[in-house]
């Protein structure tokens, strides 16, 4: 991370805090890697106050700068004109929240996840700073984060560590055990947990890549495959033509 800092010719760290262990961790190896120039910001935007409170106890056990902008204003300004725009294209038909939960919600919860990105890029601007985003190995293998929303960031601390890597580096980091040991959600709506909506858990995600397919069932393996195919147009710069 220090090197990053060096060769972009920055500062410090912005880092996006959830109050889940992911953010906590990169907000802890920020401040290593930068101790006076880390700023921890907090965006609630139609949030769980759970989120925002845990957020708020990972950056007072570190001691960490932060700052709180609330969203919901803004998305609330955003998303109405968005959706009565999408519902009047002429043969349009609006997904139903019933017909598809999973995935009904994703264009909304995207909009959420790229205006907290918006926002961590305008105070990273501001100060000169890098954005320290939150991914790690097993969210980016299977796509589960927003394009150009949770996903843009200039360092990935963490984007070669699964997540039992993730909560064992939190607990050498100090992180508080609450904290290191939450069940991970991106907080994007209510109730949201992250092995419900990908459909199987971290620890079957995690046998996949480092053993490979054979060391789960038939189904599953062809169900994360699929999702790693259909992702990855998230990893990679957009496509062009070869000549």
């Amino acid at each position: 991370m220090r090197r990053q800092l060096v060769s972009a010719g920055a500062r410090g760290f912005v880092v996006g805090l959830s109050g889940g262990v992911d953010s906590a961790v990169v907000l802890r190896l920020a401040q290593l890697a930068a101790p006076h120039a880390t700023l921890g910001l907090m965006l609630p935007c139609h949030s769980d106050p759970r989120d925002e409170e845990d957020a708020a106890m990972v950056a007072a056990h570190f001691s960490a700068p932060t700052q709180r902008i609330v969203l919901s204003g803004t998305y609330d300004a955003l998303i109405a004109p968005l959706q009565r725009a999408v519902r009047s294209i002429p043969g349009h038909v609006a997904q139903a929240p019933a017909a598809d939960p999973p995935h009904a919600h994703l264009p909304s919860a995207n909009v959420k996840s790229r205006l907290r990105m918006t926002s961590l890029y305008f105070a990273a601007n501001s100060l000169g700073y890098l954005v320290a985003g939150t991914g790690n190995r097993a969210e980016l293998a299977v796509g589960y984060f927003t394009k150009y929303g949770d996903g843009a960031a200039d360092v990935l601390p963490l984007g070669r560590l699964l997540k039992s890597d993730v909560r064992a580096l939190a607990r050498e980091l100090g992180v508080p055990p609450a904290i290191a040991e939450r069940p991970a959600g991106a907080g994007l709506w209510t109730g949201q947990n992250d092995e419900q909506e990908m459909g199987f858990t971290y620890i079957e995600l995690e046998r996949y890549l480092n053993d490979g397919p054979q060391a789960v069932s038939p189904a599953l393996a062809m169900k994360i495959e699929r999702l790693m195919r259909a992702s990855e147009h998230k990893r990679r710069l957009p496509a062009m033509p070869d000549q």
